[in-house]
């Protein structure tokens, strides 16, 4: 385990190196710092991203390393100072691969890929200080190793992926409660999909969407939409003509559609950005060719430009991996950072061309608002907003956030 999370790690940095090298060529005014360097006492191999929380750190997981070598959360400032919230032990999970999300009760839920009262993984949940509970250890027949981390619903539920596992063996879809109850939603066998790599995201009808890497009509991979009682339906099987083995998550674009990656397959077999619409039809965006990169393992963000941006694991000019950006036409919007909080939390509001913007609304709601740069706003959650979109009204014209701003009791 320990092995092959730290060659996935080196992967991964490489990757980073390349694209600090990208941005740094690009943006001669933009510096560089590393924040922290683990010694494997306070974690180590970070593979997650880190999340910023509405208290304004940053928390994050590592793979390995703390007091019992089997992975950490951690906090860290802004300014680099971190702590060590907890140590995993293989009791209560260890190796959490996927990170963690901050719920809107203000704890934080995740996962651990193995451990666990079964050794199959867990499901678990940190407060702010760092006392840990283990929700839930799965045994097998409910899903083991969980690779993925969690989303939390619009109804106050989690929900999650499994790689293997279920009554299958080829892996699950399930709910949790923040109090611990799991509910099976759905049990892969193959010829609907196999080895859930990734988690799920949630469309503004209430449905989930995801991939599988394996399985499917071809066992080229598949893309899913799933109700949040657990009616699953296949929304495109994969042949590798058009693909092949999604590892990443899908993500929602700001046009209603989903955008995602597969690792191999499409013209050239080095691997796809694609879309696929709620109801199931595909387009091929773009064929790698290696030379511009192949085996894309991760999904591509949406920057509030309304260009997409990513990586390739592999190839580009000199084989070590490539950053591309992908415009398919779609407009500029802000994003909130939290995306979540209670009346008077501080929030960020980013995107392009801020300067002059002349309100700031949440649902509707004026908020005082100060304009920090080009892209960045600041803002407090308004005394009596409710739960919806974030507009910014700027010069070029109005811009609504990408996400709904859920307003917390």
């Amino acid at each position: 385990m320990g092995k092959f999370n730290c060659r996935n790690s080196i992967l991964k940095a490489r990757g980073l190196f390349l694209l600090v090298a990208t941005t740094v060529a690009a943006l001669p005014a933009q510096t560089f710092t590393t924040l922290h360097s683990f010694d494997g006492t306070d974690g180590a191999y970070p593979s997650s991203q880190l999340i910023q929380a509405t208290n304004g750190g940053l928390y994050g997981t590592t793979v390995n390393g703390g007091a019992h070598l089997v992975g950490v959360m951690f906090r860290i400032t802004p300014n680099g100072t971190l702590t060590t919230l907890h140590s995993f032990d293989t009791t209560e999970g260890y190796a959490p691969e996927a990170g963690v999300i901050e719920g809107t009760d203000g704890n934080f839920y995740g996962t651990t890929f193995e451990g666990g009262a079964n050794g199959d993984g867990t499901v678990f949940k940190i407060t702010p200080s760092g006392a840990l509970t283990t929700l839930h250890s799965f045994d097998g027949t409910d899903g083991y190793l969980l690779s993925s981390g969690l989303v939390q619903a619009t109804n106050g539920v989690f929900y999650g992926t499994t790689k293997g596992g279920g009554a299958n063996g080829d892996g699950t879809v399930f709910k949790i409660t923040s109090s611990g109850t799991l509910t099976r939603l759905h049990s892969f066998k193959g010829t609907d999909g196999a080895n859930l790599y990734a988690g799920l995201v949630q469309a503004a009808g209430g449905n989930f969407y995801g991939t599988t890497y394996q399985g499917g009509a071809n066992n080229d991979g598949t893309i899913f939409k799933i109700t949040p009682s657990g009616t699953l339906t296949t929304l495109h099987n994969f042949d590798g003509t058009d693909g092949s083995a999604p590892e990443a998550a899908l993500i929602k674009g700001t046009d209603g559609n989903f955008y995602g990656t597969t690792s191999g397959g499409g013209a050239n077999s080095d691997g796809t950005v694609f879309k696929i619409t709620p109801s199931g039809t595909l387009t091929t965006l773009h064929n790698f060719d290696g030379t511009d990169g192949s085996s894309p393992a991760g999904a591509p963000v949406q920057a509030t430009n309304g260009i997409f941006y990513g990586t390739a694991l592999n190839g580009g000019a000199n084989g070590y991996g490539a950053v591309f950006s992908l415009s398919v036409g779609l407009g500029p919007f802000v994003e909130t950072k939290p995306s979540s909080g209670k009346v008077g939390v501080a929030v960020k509001v980013l995107g392009t061309n801020l300067i002059g913007a002349t309100s700031v609304t949440f649902n509707g709601t004026a908020a005082a608002f100060t304009v920090k740069s080009k892209s960045e706003i600041t803002t407090t959650v308004p005394s009596g907003a409710a739960s919806g979109i974030v507009q910014v009204v700027a010069p070029r014209g109005t811009l609504s956030s990408n996400v709904f701003f859920r307003v917390r009791p």
